[in-house]
């Protein structure tokens, strides 16, 4: 019998941000003996703060409690939004266009968490997704991952600019 093990996360969730770490290294110990997959569980208003320093209040709280060496942005937080479709849709559209794992997740993350970006927004997400899709630098020309993966990205960078 195969064990798959759900990752049940919101993009923006502090809490989900600080477990990385220990969802990768469950990733590596099990490679091969368990699957691994995501599943976004959307927070709504009742999971939100109401204000940019009630943010910041759970930053420091979370952030003290995962001994971490930085505080999170809230610059990303608008008071009032009653959920962030925005980074959750677009981390879930890559998996739709072939992307199945986490980077373009992790990078939407990072973006509105660490460098405060608005990616409640659409088409700043879009782009942070589409930007993360791929590096095409790490890609050699005619490598099988190449021929793989452009067509995919093409896709999903047409579909978020539309």
């Amino acid at each position: 019998m195969r064990l798959t093990v759900t990752y049940y996360l919101d993009v923006i969730s502090s809490w989900c941000f600080f477990t990385e770490p220990a969802w990768a290294e469950l990733k590596k110990r099990y490679e091969g003996k368990v699957e691994f997959q995501w599943k976004i569980a959307l927070l709504d208003k009742t999971g939100l703060p109401t204000s940019r320093e009630q943010e910041e209040w759970f930053y420091r709280r979370s952030g003290t409690l995962m001994r971490s060496p930085f505080m999170l942005s809230s610059a990303w937080f608008e008071p009032g939004r009653p959920e962030y479709l925005a980074p959750n849709c677009v981390a879930e559209a890559a998996k739709d266009f072939g992307i199945t794992d986490d980077h373009v997740r992790l990078a939407l993350a990072y973006a509105g968490l660490r460098e405060g970006k608005k990616f409640g927004e659409w088409e700043i997400a879009a782009q942070i997704g589409a930007d993360a899709a791929i590096d095409l630098t790490e890609l050699h020309s005619g490598s099988a991952v190449s021929s793989w993966i452009l067509p995919g990205l093409s896709k999903f960078r047409a579909a978020t600019r539309a």
